[in-house]
């Protein structure tokens, strides 16, 4: 599996637990701060490498120190970072997350150079060599952009999934429609489904976007696990039971998983366990690149936990 991660790439800095924030100059001892590559395409990157493929990202990031620190977490990780740009007049996009002591993770976040990626930074090529293209966030570069990379991957062979970044009161069908016919794997989350599709009901949302021409809809809802929609019909993948520390990163955790198995030929529901798997095994720790497991970490963790009932 040669994957491309395009799009939103972040810095998040992450910190634990926090009840409030200290009025005036107030001030309170927490238990970690962390730096964590993250992101619809950096996080998903993280754990597509931990599982086994082979990764490359692309997108827009600073001439800064956030944007080196981002760059050598990435290495770090295995990841080829040569097709990642920079910026010299706009900042890395970076966020700042105060982890709850329930694992809700309110966000002060920085788009930065994310919004500034374009055509002429795609690595072509690269696309055309690559069995996989992950496209996060592609309401960030315009849909006549996303739909000209996405297009352009499906014309050589290339596999491609789209995950949304906006929350979905930010979204309308206008930002995406254009690029569905292009996309074989729609990866949001329940929010974004309702809220890009003006839809009322997760399912009927899901089956617009199919209609609009995505091949298939995996759809996050968080401790409910995922909802698989095809032209075939419905399934529901439960999320497995655990200890939540932070739900930073699950979303791309799930997407890595997801685009991991069915690499690798397994059926729809099944890579979507997967996806909950790698999602459950980040949720037990801080920031997206929590958690030392490989894909058969990940495939023993599934045979040896419960799913939520």
């Amino acid at each position: 599996m040669k994957v491309v991660t395009m799009g939103v790439h972040v810095l998040d800095v992450l910190v634990r637990p926090v009840e409030e924030i200290p009025e005036g100059q107030g001030a309170t001892l927490v238990e970690d701060i962390r730096m964590t590559a993250a992101g619809t395409a950096g996080g998903t990157a993280l754990t597509l490498a931990k599982l086994g493929a082979s990764v490359r990202s692309a997108g827009a990031i600073g001439s800064d120190p956030t944007g080196d620190m981002l760059v050598q977490l990435l290495k770090t990780a295995g990841i080829d970072t040569r097709f990642l740009v920079r910026r010299t007049d706009t900042p890395t996009s970076a966020s700042v997350l105060p982890i709850r002591p329930n694992g809700d993770r309110p966000s002060l976040h920085l788009l930065g150079a994310n919004i500034t990626y374009g055509p002429d930074d795609a690595p072509w090529d690269a696309i055309a060599e690559a069995t996989h293209l992950h496209l996060g966030g592609p309401e960030l570069i315009g849909v006549d952009t996303a739909a000209r990379i996405l297009s352009y991957a499906k014309d050589h062979g290339v596999t491609t999934s789209v995950d949304l970044l906006a929350p979905g009161a930010l979204g309308s069908f206008e930002q995406i429609a254009a690029l569905l016919p292009y996309v074989d794997y729609m990866l949001p989350n329940e929010d974004q489904v309702l809220g890009f599709t003006g839809e009322d009901d997760l399912i009927a949302g899901a089956q617009k976007l199919l209609a609009a021409g995505a091949g298939l809809v995996a759809a996050t809802r968080g401790g409910d696990g995922a909802l698989l929609v095809t032209p075939d019909g419905t399934e529901t993948v439960p999320a497995f039971a655990i200890d939540v520390v932070d739900t930073t990163g699950c979303g791309d955790a799930f997407s890595a998983g997801f685009l991991r198995g069915m690499s690798l030929g397994r059926t729809p529901y099944d890579s979507a366990v997967l996806g909950c798997a790698a999602a459950a095994l980040v949720a037990q720790g801080l920031g997206s690149d929590h958690g030392d497991f490989d894909l058969t970490g990940a495939d023993a963790f599934t045979a040896a936990h419960k799913p939520r009932s």
